[in-house]
């Protein structure tokens, strides 16, 4: 927990034609990669036929060029990337997740964490489910599949499931001959589609995914609602649509989404910059040169800098080839793991009054290693500036962020924290300013104000099966 994760991409492809789709979601998934760098795969319908490679690692690790060019033609392919907030980071985690059931085959790709999750496996299990995976999303298969088996169609047995899922789900499913995206009610992560200029459908995550891919940007799946693409075009059910309030999650625009993408309408370009303006107008401070945190801390010190008139500077340089499969061997090189990612740039850090922006402090281990870096570099005073509020709660909805136990600020004043991580001054982005950082949307601010739009899980262990260990370990 020293820094945030979310737990994965989705991204989907519905062509007239088969032709060498594995490489269109290839490219997808390498432009969704920071949604998710523990695992990946795809799925590629063959006329009916399925074909998946899947496993551990980065996009790049996972899919060499011949194992592209082993994946069949198609018309229709889903793919995943991986952060596991809930189940184990095992081969049998990865997505995406494929069902062969009566009435046919379903491929699903998941995005975000079910707030009922444990109360719907318990129900299925106790009815004779045999689970093959630690995650949200094969509870969502199941119940798809139970719902299909009564369905006259895919897109009716995903409407039917809709109505026992509870929690944060942005899917994305193949059939045979079908590709179906899902948002639910709440909206809380994004999904989008678009189109290329050969008439083929993309979905994906954030828009980012869109332009990687060649195709235009059409328009956000509005919470609540169903996109069902197939040989007669693209049609709607919003029958869930306004059945809940909507809730899109605040920090897709403070760090999980990329810059480059739009989300509900909303730049998250242009909302960084704006954090950073609020910032400058809340925690003023007398400095040289502003330094952003890379690569989330970049846009907001570039607000801040406008704001105030004190020059942008680059001062921390992040090694691009450092993922997350970086191995350290013991504590004191899992520690100095930070002085690997991030190199200062002494010529404009040394002797100056430095404005340090980054996008949160969870634990503040990683906040403290940083500012030291800063400090051996010659910094004169070092002032924090934080783009969002304290960390206050746990996230339910695929934010790995599971207890108040490992939150500084939940223990810490803020001047506490100031101490801890070793700067002059620390500020806050005030929590009533979120709300600027959005345009008109309706989002969830749970983890910093604690105002839950569903219920609150009563298991909140991320891993059901990792909590039955412990308890065996503790008898």
């Amino acid at each position: 927990m020293s820094s945030l994760h979310e737990e994965c991409g989705v991204f989907g492809v519905y062509s007239k034609s088969n032709y060498p789709i594995a490489k269109t979601v290839y490219y997808g998934l390498y432009a969704l990669q920071h949604r998710g760098q523990e695992s990946a795969g795809i799925v590629v319908n063959d006329d009916g036929v399925f074909f998946s490679h899947k496993d551990l690692g980065l996009v790049n690790d996972v899919f060499s060029k011949e194992d592209l060019e082993k994946m069949p033609e198609g018309s229709l392919a889903v793919g995943h990337v991986r952060y596991g907030t809930t189940g184990d980071t095992n081969r049998s985690n990865c997505q995406p997740l494929e069902v062969n059931h009566m009435k046919g085959k379903l491929a699903l790709a998941h995005n975000g964490n079910l707030s009922n999750a444990y109360e719907l496996r318990s129900e299925l299990e106790l009815n004779g489910a045999i689970f093959h995976t630690t995650t949200d999303t094969e509870v969502i298969a199941y119940i798809i599949t139970l719902e299909r088996l009564k369905a006259h169609s895919i897109e009716e047995a995903v409407k039917n499931a809709m109505n026992k899922l509870d929690g944060a789900y942005s899917l994305v499913m193949m059939s045979a001959t079908k590709l179906i995206a899902a948002r639910d009610p709440h909206g809380f992560r994004p999904l989008c589609y678009g189109i290329t200029k050969d008439g083929t459908y993309i979905v994906s995550s954030e828009s980012c995914g869109l332009a990687a891919t060649g195709a235009s940007f059409i328009r956000d799946i509005d919470p609540g609602e169903i996109v069902v693409i197939d040989k007669d075009g693209v049609h709607s059910d919003k029958t869930h649509c306004g059945s809940k309030p909507r809730r899109s999650c605040i920090f897709e625009y403070i760090y999980f989404a990329r810059p480059d993408s739009i989300i509900d309408g909303v730049s998250v370009h242009a909302s960084r910059v704006k954090a950073g303006e609020l910032l400058a107008q809340a925690h003023p401070v007398d400095a040289d040169v502003v330094v952003g945190v890379p690569d989330s801390g970049l846009d907001a010190a570039l607000g801040f800098s406008r704001a105030t008139g004190i020059p942008y500077g680059i001062g921390l340089l992040k090694n691009k080839y450092i993922g997350r499969t970086f191995i350290s061997p013991g504590q004191a090189d899992r520690e100095d793991k930070v002085r690997i990612k991030l190199s200062p740039i002494r010529e404009t850090l040394e002797g100056k009054r430095i404005v340090l922006i980054d996008d949160s402090i969870v634990r503040g281990t990683t906040s403290g290693q940083i500012v030291n870096l800063v400090r051996e570099a010659g910094a004169k005073e070092v002032h924090m500036r934080i783009s969002s509020p304290p960390f206050l709660n746990p996230c339910y909805y695929g934010t790995d962020i599971d207890s108040k136990e490992n939150l500084i600020a939940c223990h810490h004043s803020i001047s506490d924290i100031a101490t801890m991580i070793g700067v002059d001054s620390l500020g806050y982005l005030p929590i009533d300013k979120l709300k600027e950082l959005v345009g008109n949307n309706d989002y969830c601010s749970a983890c910093f104000d604690g105002n839950y739009p569903t219920a609150v899980p009563s298991h909140t262990n991320k891993s059901r099966f990792e909590s039955k260990l412990s308890e065996r370990k503790d008898k």
